[in-house]
């Protein structure tokens, strides 16, 4: 596999870009063991999904997964189980044909339906009720977890553009790894900001970085918008 393709993500640095915690994330992308049903025995389920990377020695998460986690995250907040996601996220792969359904764009209009069965078919008569309602539904699926994603021919995400109506800083798994960089100098935004921590100075960082000063500007605000 080329690992300059797909974007590489630690972990820890995908909690940071999707506000899950490791652990989390650890058990939805490797599984996790639980109670059987009825049992003190404990059984283990599978992933959420199998990762990009899950035939490499690498472990990590690729930039295909990082989207797909970032929806996963949004449904956890809002009180969906992991088996209704997990019912969905199988559904919604067969009918898309797709490998990150949530990511696809037709999620954004076939969603609510197949979240709706998927409740059913997990017993969550309450969140039911809820997701048949389609105001609800968007409340789960907002609207800015799509914001930002820019998509390929392939109908896979490309680009991620995380600030909030700014491409001034982008993920794109073929450069850097897929770490967040300032689009106009290609530069890593952790790079940035640590250099301006250390120099006190962004007319001189830009300069040192041969980016501009509103680059510099750009890279201090995402970061710091991470560490908040």
């Amino acid at each position: 596999m080329n690992l300059i393709s797909v974007g590489l993500y630690t972990f820890q640095e995908a909690s940071r870009l999707t506000n899950a915690t490791p652990q989390e994330l650890r058990r939805w992308l490797n599984g996790y063991a639980h109670k059987a049903s009825g049992s003190d025995e404990r059984v283990k389920s599978a992933p959420l999904w199998k990762t990009e990377l899950a035939e490499s020695e690498v472990e990590g998460i690729s930039f295909h997964d990082l989207l797909e986690v970032r929806f996963v995250q949004a449904f956890r907040k809002h009180g969906v189980s992991l088996q209704t996601i997990r019912i969905a996220s199988e559904q919604a792969r067969g009918l898309f044909n797709h490998p990150y359904p949530f990511t696809c764009k037709r999620f954004q209009t076939d969603g609510r339906t197949i979240f709706a069965t998927a409740l059913e078919e997990a017993g969550e008569t309450e969140l039911l009720d809820l997701a048949k309602r389609q105001f609800a539904f968007t409340k789960i699926i907002e609207p800015s977890l799509y914001r930002g994603i820019e998509f390929g021919n392939d109908e896979l995400a490309s680009h991620w553009y995380p600030l909030p109506r700014s491409k001034a800083v982008v993920l794109d798994p073929t450069i850097a790894f897929g770490k967040p960089i300032v689009t106009n100098g290609s530069v890593r935004t952790s790079t940035l900001y640590d250099a301006f921590k250390a120099e006190k100075n962004k007319q001189y960082v830009a300069k040192l970085y041969e980016v501009p000063v509103s680059s510099v500007d750009a890279a201090i605000r995402f970061e710091e918008r991470l560490a908040a």
